[in-house]
């Protein structure tokens, strides 16, 4: 399967038409025609419902989803290895409708002033979706709202707390108030986070299974709940960073009471070689953001252990190897020391 003809398939998804996708890639119908049949023959089963309008069958959107992963990937390499020895090329970051995130478009801005060959890919979605995306290396950073499974990545705990809140239309009878509690949210209808992970915060905000509450709808992103909020037929719990998205004339937020606040981390991939252009876009956030990291303490101690073990692993075989294992389990150990201490101490 070539790369050239996953990009002929996604552009006849896109198009829904064999004719238009023909002319937006300058080939033949009949010649599309027979390289998108091939395809199916290749995979043994139809991509495609034919008609009026080519629409995709179940195993069509499945490769719709795999192929634009493959093509994100070819894109990322081709632009990796044109930029090699210079600063250049994408530098991707996912994030969500987060106020931890409001410092990008200064960074990026003032970034690209220095680095004019550089260009920024932004994809928004919830924290798991980028996590996905981190997972199978297209995003270089991720901010994600926590909690969330990051064990894997080296991460940076943000500053900014993200306020929890219930977002409503403009004339709702709670929009009167300073703040929203547990007894009135039982007696609104709600759009809620789809994640888990959230959803077991707010149970142990609520003290009781988030069940409890009428839950209308569940969402990865309130834009998505705008409809329902502007029509009064439900309101969003919901962080004050996805507040920014709506027009302030039509909506209004309260936060709940006793508040709820959880926090942001800004995660990027360890064991992927930072490049030149991500190691000075690094060196400008690190500069410019003040930050608790869990792991800050332990790495500065790592990296001069490894320091060390590198000096005396000229004496032993397979030296690499033995220091990478001293240093994880040190740090490990290390943090669960500091973690035991911290609790004896509170």
């Amino acid at each position: 399967m070539e790369l050239r003809t996953l990009q002929y398939f996604l552009t006849v998804a896109r198009e829904e038409n064999i004719t238009r996708a023909s002319e937006v890639l300058h080939i033949t119908q009949p010649t599309l025609s027979r390289q998108m049949k091939q395809l199916e023959q290749e995979l043994g089963t139809e991509l495609f419902v034919r008609g009026r309008n080519f629409a995709l069958t179940e195993a069509g959107m499945l490769l719709r989803r795999r192929a634009e992963e493959v093509v994100d990937m070819m894109y990322k390499i081709e632009s990796e290895i044109e930029t090699a020895g210079e600063v250049g090329g994408v530098i991707s970051i996912g994030s969500g409708a987060l106020k931890s995130s409001q410092f990008l478009p200064d960074v990026m801005s003032a970034f690209q002033k220095l680095h004019p060959k550089v260009r920024f890919e932004i994809y928004s979605n919830s924290s798991q979706y980028i996590k996905e995306r981190m997972d199978r290396g297209l995003l270089d950073f991720g901010i994600m709202l926590e909690p969330i499974d990051i064990e894997q990545y080296e991460y940076i705990r943000l500053e900014q707390k993200e306020r929890w809140g219930l977002l409503m239309r403009r004339g709702h009878p709670l929009a009167e108030q300073e703040s929203v509690t547990c007894a009135d949210l039982l007696s609104v209808p709600l759009i809620t986070p789809a994640r888990l992970y959230v959803q077991k915060e707010i149970s142990n905000w609520l003290g009781a299974d988030i069940n409890k509450l009428n839950v209308l709808a569940t969402v990865n992103m309130m834009t998505h709940a705008a409809m329902f909020i502007n029509s009064g037929a439900a309101c969003g719990l919901t962080i004050e960073g996805a507040v920014d998205l709506f027009e302030d004339s039509k909506m209004v937020f309260k936060p709940l009471n006793p508040r709820l606040e959880l926090t942001a981390v800004l995660a990027w991939n360890a064991f992927i070689p930072f490049r030149e252009r991500r190691r000075n876009f690094w060196s400008i956030l690190r500069s410019i953001l003040k930050v608790n990291s869990k792991k800050q303490d332990s790495l500065k101690l790592s990296c001069f252990l490894f320091r060390i073990i590198l000096f005396v692993g000229n004496f032993f075989q397979p030296r690499y190897v033995f220091a990478i294992y001293f240093i994880k389990n040190y740090a490990k150990s290390a943090y669960k020391k500091r973690t035991a201490l911290n609790s004896t101490v509170r």
